[in-house]
């Protein structure tokens, strides 16, 4: 296995930092207060982007940065999996960088899907907008009746009636439901329940301004509303679509969440990689400038052994995470499956107690809005849930490794 960035990636990774250094870092702050002045509340519909990330978009399309993670020549930058990786780490050090470079989830799950899944029309009328960065889109598959760790547990349903499909059931924790350009759903629904287990659910699209849905209210995480991108709970009462809004098939729907799945953890655990990044940069920084008892605080209660635990700690999850990026692109995502279980464990873990390390060095500051570290500790235990739990992932790799036994 091969990990050394190719010169395709070395050239995009280059300019990836040069726009991040010129034109997002130094509105950091700037950004993060807007969120918090003009979102912090639980009308949606008053949530707003802070307008320098619009106009970032452009720029950044116009200097060929956007769609980095889709592997397209034509519609992306035929970036592999493994290509894709670091620049995505470049991205996770600021929460709103991903939207810039129009490479942020569930969109980038949803467009693949589409490019890989969908009918021409579906690819037309959707992702041709997503792929332009005019709209955004959500994905609604956990629900709050039942234990979603289970994805077979969703009852929300799916029926065939004519030309036209209907859609009745709650789904919550539906990640983008609250952005302001959000028009398309990607819906997971028990759709034929004579079926073997894991070929009784589908996908289908689903505008947001569909009648009989309605958004029920917007979910804190950590008391934190994510906004203006924020996590959501949605209601379809008897939604009528037209049946040509079905992904690929009926039944279809986890085969086509083995595919989107792979390829998107990289992306979350590369972008959690650069979190933990930043939050050790800021970590020693702080522990540098500020001194107690006479000494810099760096060089107080262990601080320096911590450090290097972070260091190490962030090392081996970006080895792991790159390695089942190189397994998926050259041996495919069913034989890459332990490894992105493990980095699903494994890297959120990591980011967890590297931010709170940091959160610690920085004292009370670290828990306010004056660092972006409050968020990053939310954002670090979301995603020991929102990719499904330790435990699940955990008992795929024992079982995987315990077949070698059998």
């Amino acid at each position: 296995m091969d990990f050394s960035h190719s010169p395709k990636t070395l050239d995009y990774l280059a300019r990836v930092k040069a726009f991040i250094a010129q034109h997002i870092a130094p509105i950091e702050d700037e950004v993060y207060q807007f969120l918090h002045e003009h979102n912090a509340h639980g009308d949606w519909t008053k949530w707003q982007l802070h307008p320098k990330v619009e106009a970032l978009k452009v720029k950044a399309r116009e200097a060929g940065l956007a769609n980095l993670f889709l592997p397209d020549d034509h519609l992306g930058q035929g970036l592999t999996t493994l290509e894709y990786a670091p620049l995505a780490e470049e991205m996770g050090r600021y929460a709103f960088a991903p939207e810039i470079f129009n490479c942020n989830a569930p969109d980038t799950g949803n467009m693949e899907v589409l490019y890989h899944f969908g009918t021409q029309a579906q690819k037309d009328q959707w992702l041709t907008p997503l792929l332009a960065g005019e709209i955004r889109s959500v994905f609604g598959m956990t629900e709050p009746q039942v234990a979603s760790s289970d994805a077979t547990n969703m009852e929300a349903k799916i029926e065939f009636t004519g030309d036209d499909i209907v859609i009745n059931g709650t789904k919550w924790w539906s990640t983008g439901l609250g952005h302001p350009n959000a028009k398309v759903i990607i819906f997971m629904g028990l759709s034929n329940p004579e079926n073997d287990r894991h070929a009784q659910h589908s996908m289908v699209l689903v505008p947001v301004d569909s009648e009989g849905l309605t958004i029920k209210r917007m979910l804190t995480a950590y008391g934190d509303y994510d906004a203006p991108y924020g996590h959501g709970e949605m209601v379809f009462d008897n939604v009528r679509v037209p049946r040509e809004n079905l992904i690929m098939g009926e039944g279809k729907g986890f085969a086509i969440a083995q595919g989107r799945l792979g390829p998107g953890r990289i992306h979350h655990c590369m972008r959690a990689i650069g979190m933990a990044e930043h939050a050790l940069e800021l970590a020693i920084k702080r522990g540098l400038s500020r001194h107690a008892f006479g000494k810099p605080i760096i060089e107080l209660g262990g601080n320096k052994e911590r450090i290097a635990e972070a260091r190490m700690a962030i090392e081996q999850s970006r080895l792991l995470t790159l390695q089942a990026a190189w397994k998926i692109d050259n041996l495919g995502v069913k034989h890459a499956m332990v490894d992105i279980s493990a980095i699903k464990v494994v890297v959120p873990n990591m980011l967890e107690k590297v931010v709170d390390m940091s959160l610690q060095m920085h004292g009370g500051g670290g828990m306010s809005n004056d660092f972006p570290l409050a968020r990053f500790a939310a954002g670090a235990r979301t995603l020991r849930l929102a990719d499904g739990p330790d435990e699940v992932h955990m008992a795929m790799v024992s079982r995987l490794e315990l077949r070698k036994y059998k």
